[in-house]
């Protein structure tokens, strides 16, 4: 049996065997099975959280999904980013003839078929999401999300054997030094706390000899974290949000409300020609945002009286009403959530699934909104010194 991308390490008694995968490969899935045929483990664990293993092993049941729920329960960036990342593996898998994911389906029919305790390892993936969102600003998410979206939407193919390559330990590091770099508060939630709770999950699994099928990038981080105790409930816990972006959500609007009110009262011509500014910029850059994403022309109107208000209430967003005008009238059908996982392949697609576009409009005029809050706010204070 070859040993290439397989990990050995015996600790305590026990026998662990890692194998660092690729999420779309055909040479690890058959390794997977190759192993665990041959080692007869106790205990297979599996990079999954109950919520992927029962989209791998029921499919994704985008009908049962409720996109207005989603959108009054502000995860609408969420799934937009989790659709984003799972089309793009999608795609790269469909080019080379796998199910995204092959490796873990391998190992989970591996263990049913040798009799060995399968074990969920991975931290929930909505935690994971929390965790990331809540360790990123407000400039860091808009490069993330707009550097998965572009993601998608790239047409550059990647051969198995790239992706074998990537596999290296020495490849892997470098990827990770650079992810770092652009986006140093995402390695801890996404690479360094997940080595911790895989590490553990392995550790604790029954038996004495384990095999853990697992993404490549995170075997050098296990290797090192299995050798110590974790907190599990500590690594599941979502941090307690800041007060300063409370204080600042806050600070802005009353200080926009402020400066208006004051100038209305000292110069009546120069207030309404801030206010004007105001909606205009709130407004307009809100309803372009929601036009790009080919809102109904509803939408766009709704976008437009929504923004200059919603700019000046940190808990509200104009996107939030831009996109359930646009489910109401334009509500998805059954079709739309069964295409949806297809029709995020291509940019044409996203656009034409009810479902992602209505997706694209919540996003796309919140960012309209938050640049016209910037320029019509800055507006608004010029007028104030000019007339003071």
């Amino acid at each position: 049996m070859v040993e290439e991308n397989i990990t050995r390490i015996e600790m305590n008694g026990k026998e662990y065997i890692l194998i660092g995968t690729a999420h779309v490969s055909k040479h690890s899935a058959e390794q997977v099975k190759e192993v665990i045929e041959a080692e007869r483990p106790d205990s297979v664990c599996v990079e999954l959280d109950e919520q992927r293993y029962k989209t791998i092993t029921e499919g994704a049941k985008w009908k049962e999904m409720d996109i207005i729920q989603v959108i009054k329960e502000k995860r609408a960036s969420l799934l937009l980013m989790n659709l984003a990342i799972s089309s793009f593996q999608n795609r790269m898998a469909k080019e080379l003839g796998i199910k995204a994911g092959q490796e873990m389906i391998q190992g989970i029919e591996s263990a049913k078929e040798t009799g060995a305790k399968l074990v969920l390892a991975d931290r929930n993936i909505q935690i994971t999401f929390s965790r990331i969102w809540g360790n990123l600003g407000l400039k860091g998410k808009a490069i993330l999300l707009s550097q998965i979206i572009t993601s998608i939407f790239s047409r550059d193919s990647i051969s198995e054997e790239d992706l074998e390559k990537m596999k290296e330990q020495d490849t892997i590091n470098a990827m990770l030094n650079e992810f770092t770099e652009t986006f140093p508060r995402l390695k801890k939630p996404l690479i360094d706390e997940r080595d911790q709770y895989l590490a553990q999950k392995i550790k604790d699994a029954p038996g004495e000899k384990i095999v853990a099928v697992l993404g490549a990038a995170h075997v050098p981080g296990i290797k090192e974290e299995i050798k110590k105790e974790h907190d599990l409930k500590k690594l599941t816990a979502i941090p307690p949000k800041s007060n300063w972006p409370k204080i600042i959500g806050w600070s802005i609007p009353i200080l926009i409300v402020a400066l208006i009110v004051f100038t209305f009262f000292a110069n009546p011509s120069a207030g309404l020609d801030q206010s004007i500014s105001w909606i205009l910029w709130t407004g307009s850059l809100s309803a372009l945002g929601t036009a790009i994403a080919m809102g109904h022309p509803l939408t766009i109107l709704t976008a437009f009286v929504a923004a200059p208000f919603t700019a000046l209430h940190p808990l509200l967003a104009a996107g939030w009403f831009a996109g359930l005008a646009q489910a109401y009238i334009r509500r998805p059908s059954v079709r739309d959530f069964e295409t949806l996982s297809e029709d995020v392949f291509s940019v044409k697609g996203f656009w034409r699934n009810k479902v992602s576009r209505i997706l694209l409009i919540v996003l796309l005029s919140n960012i309209g909104a938050s640049f016209g809050t910037f320029i019509g706010g800055a507006d608004v204070i010029k007028t104030f010194f000019e007339n003071f």
